[in-house]
């Protein structure tokens, strides 16, 4: 059986209403390949708390999150099992920088499947560009 590896992902939106996308590194597993960014969480680890450490440590900023799940999907890529949660998020202090990305960009919900996605963000992605927009 593969290993199943459960994944936080940050969908952070902007004031733009951009969403903010990270492209995997040539070092990284599923290299160069666009992601929401994220990671692993740890044992003991509550998804948000997960989030928060996670884009602290990869994008050197801070996130709050809304306590809810946007996504959660389950892909099986070739050697292991993938959950995904995906969990919008918005920054509170910092400016997002890729130390193990290669790239961040910032791009309009409309715009986002013209990146190569890797799979397992592939139905948050769907779920971001025929989401309806509610200003508030």
């Amino acid at each position: 059986m593969k290993k199943l590896v459960k994944v936080v992902a940050a969908i952070i939106e902007n004031d733009q209403n951009e969403i903010l996308c990270a492209l995997r590194s040539p070092e990284m597993a599923i290299p160069n390949m666009w992601e929401f960014p994220g990671g692993k969480v740890e044992t003991g680890e509550d998804i948000y708390t997960a989030l928060q450490r996670e884009i602290e440590e990869e994008l050197d900023c801070k996130v709050e999150t809304n306590y809810e799940v946007f996504n959660d999907y389950t892909h099986e890529y070739e050697t292991f099992t993938i959950n995904l949660i995906a969990i919008k998020s918005k920054v509170v202090s910092g400016t997002p920088t890729a130390s193990e990305h290669s790239k961040l960009i910032w791009l309009k919900r409309e715009n986002l499947d013209s990146l190569k996605w890797a799979p397992a963000d592939l139905p948050a992605v769907d779920q971001l560009i025929h989401e309806k927009i509610v200003f508030s």
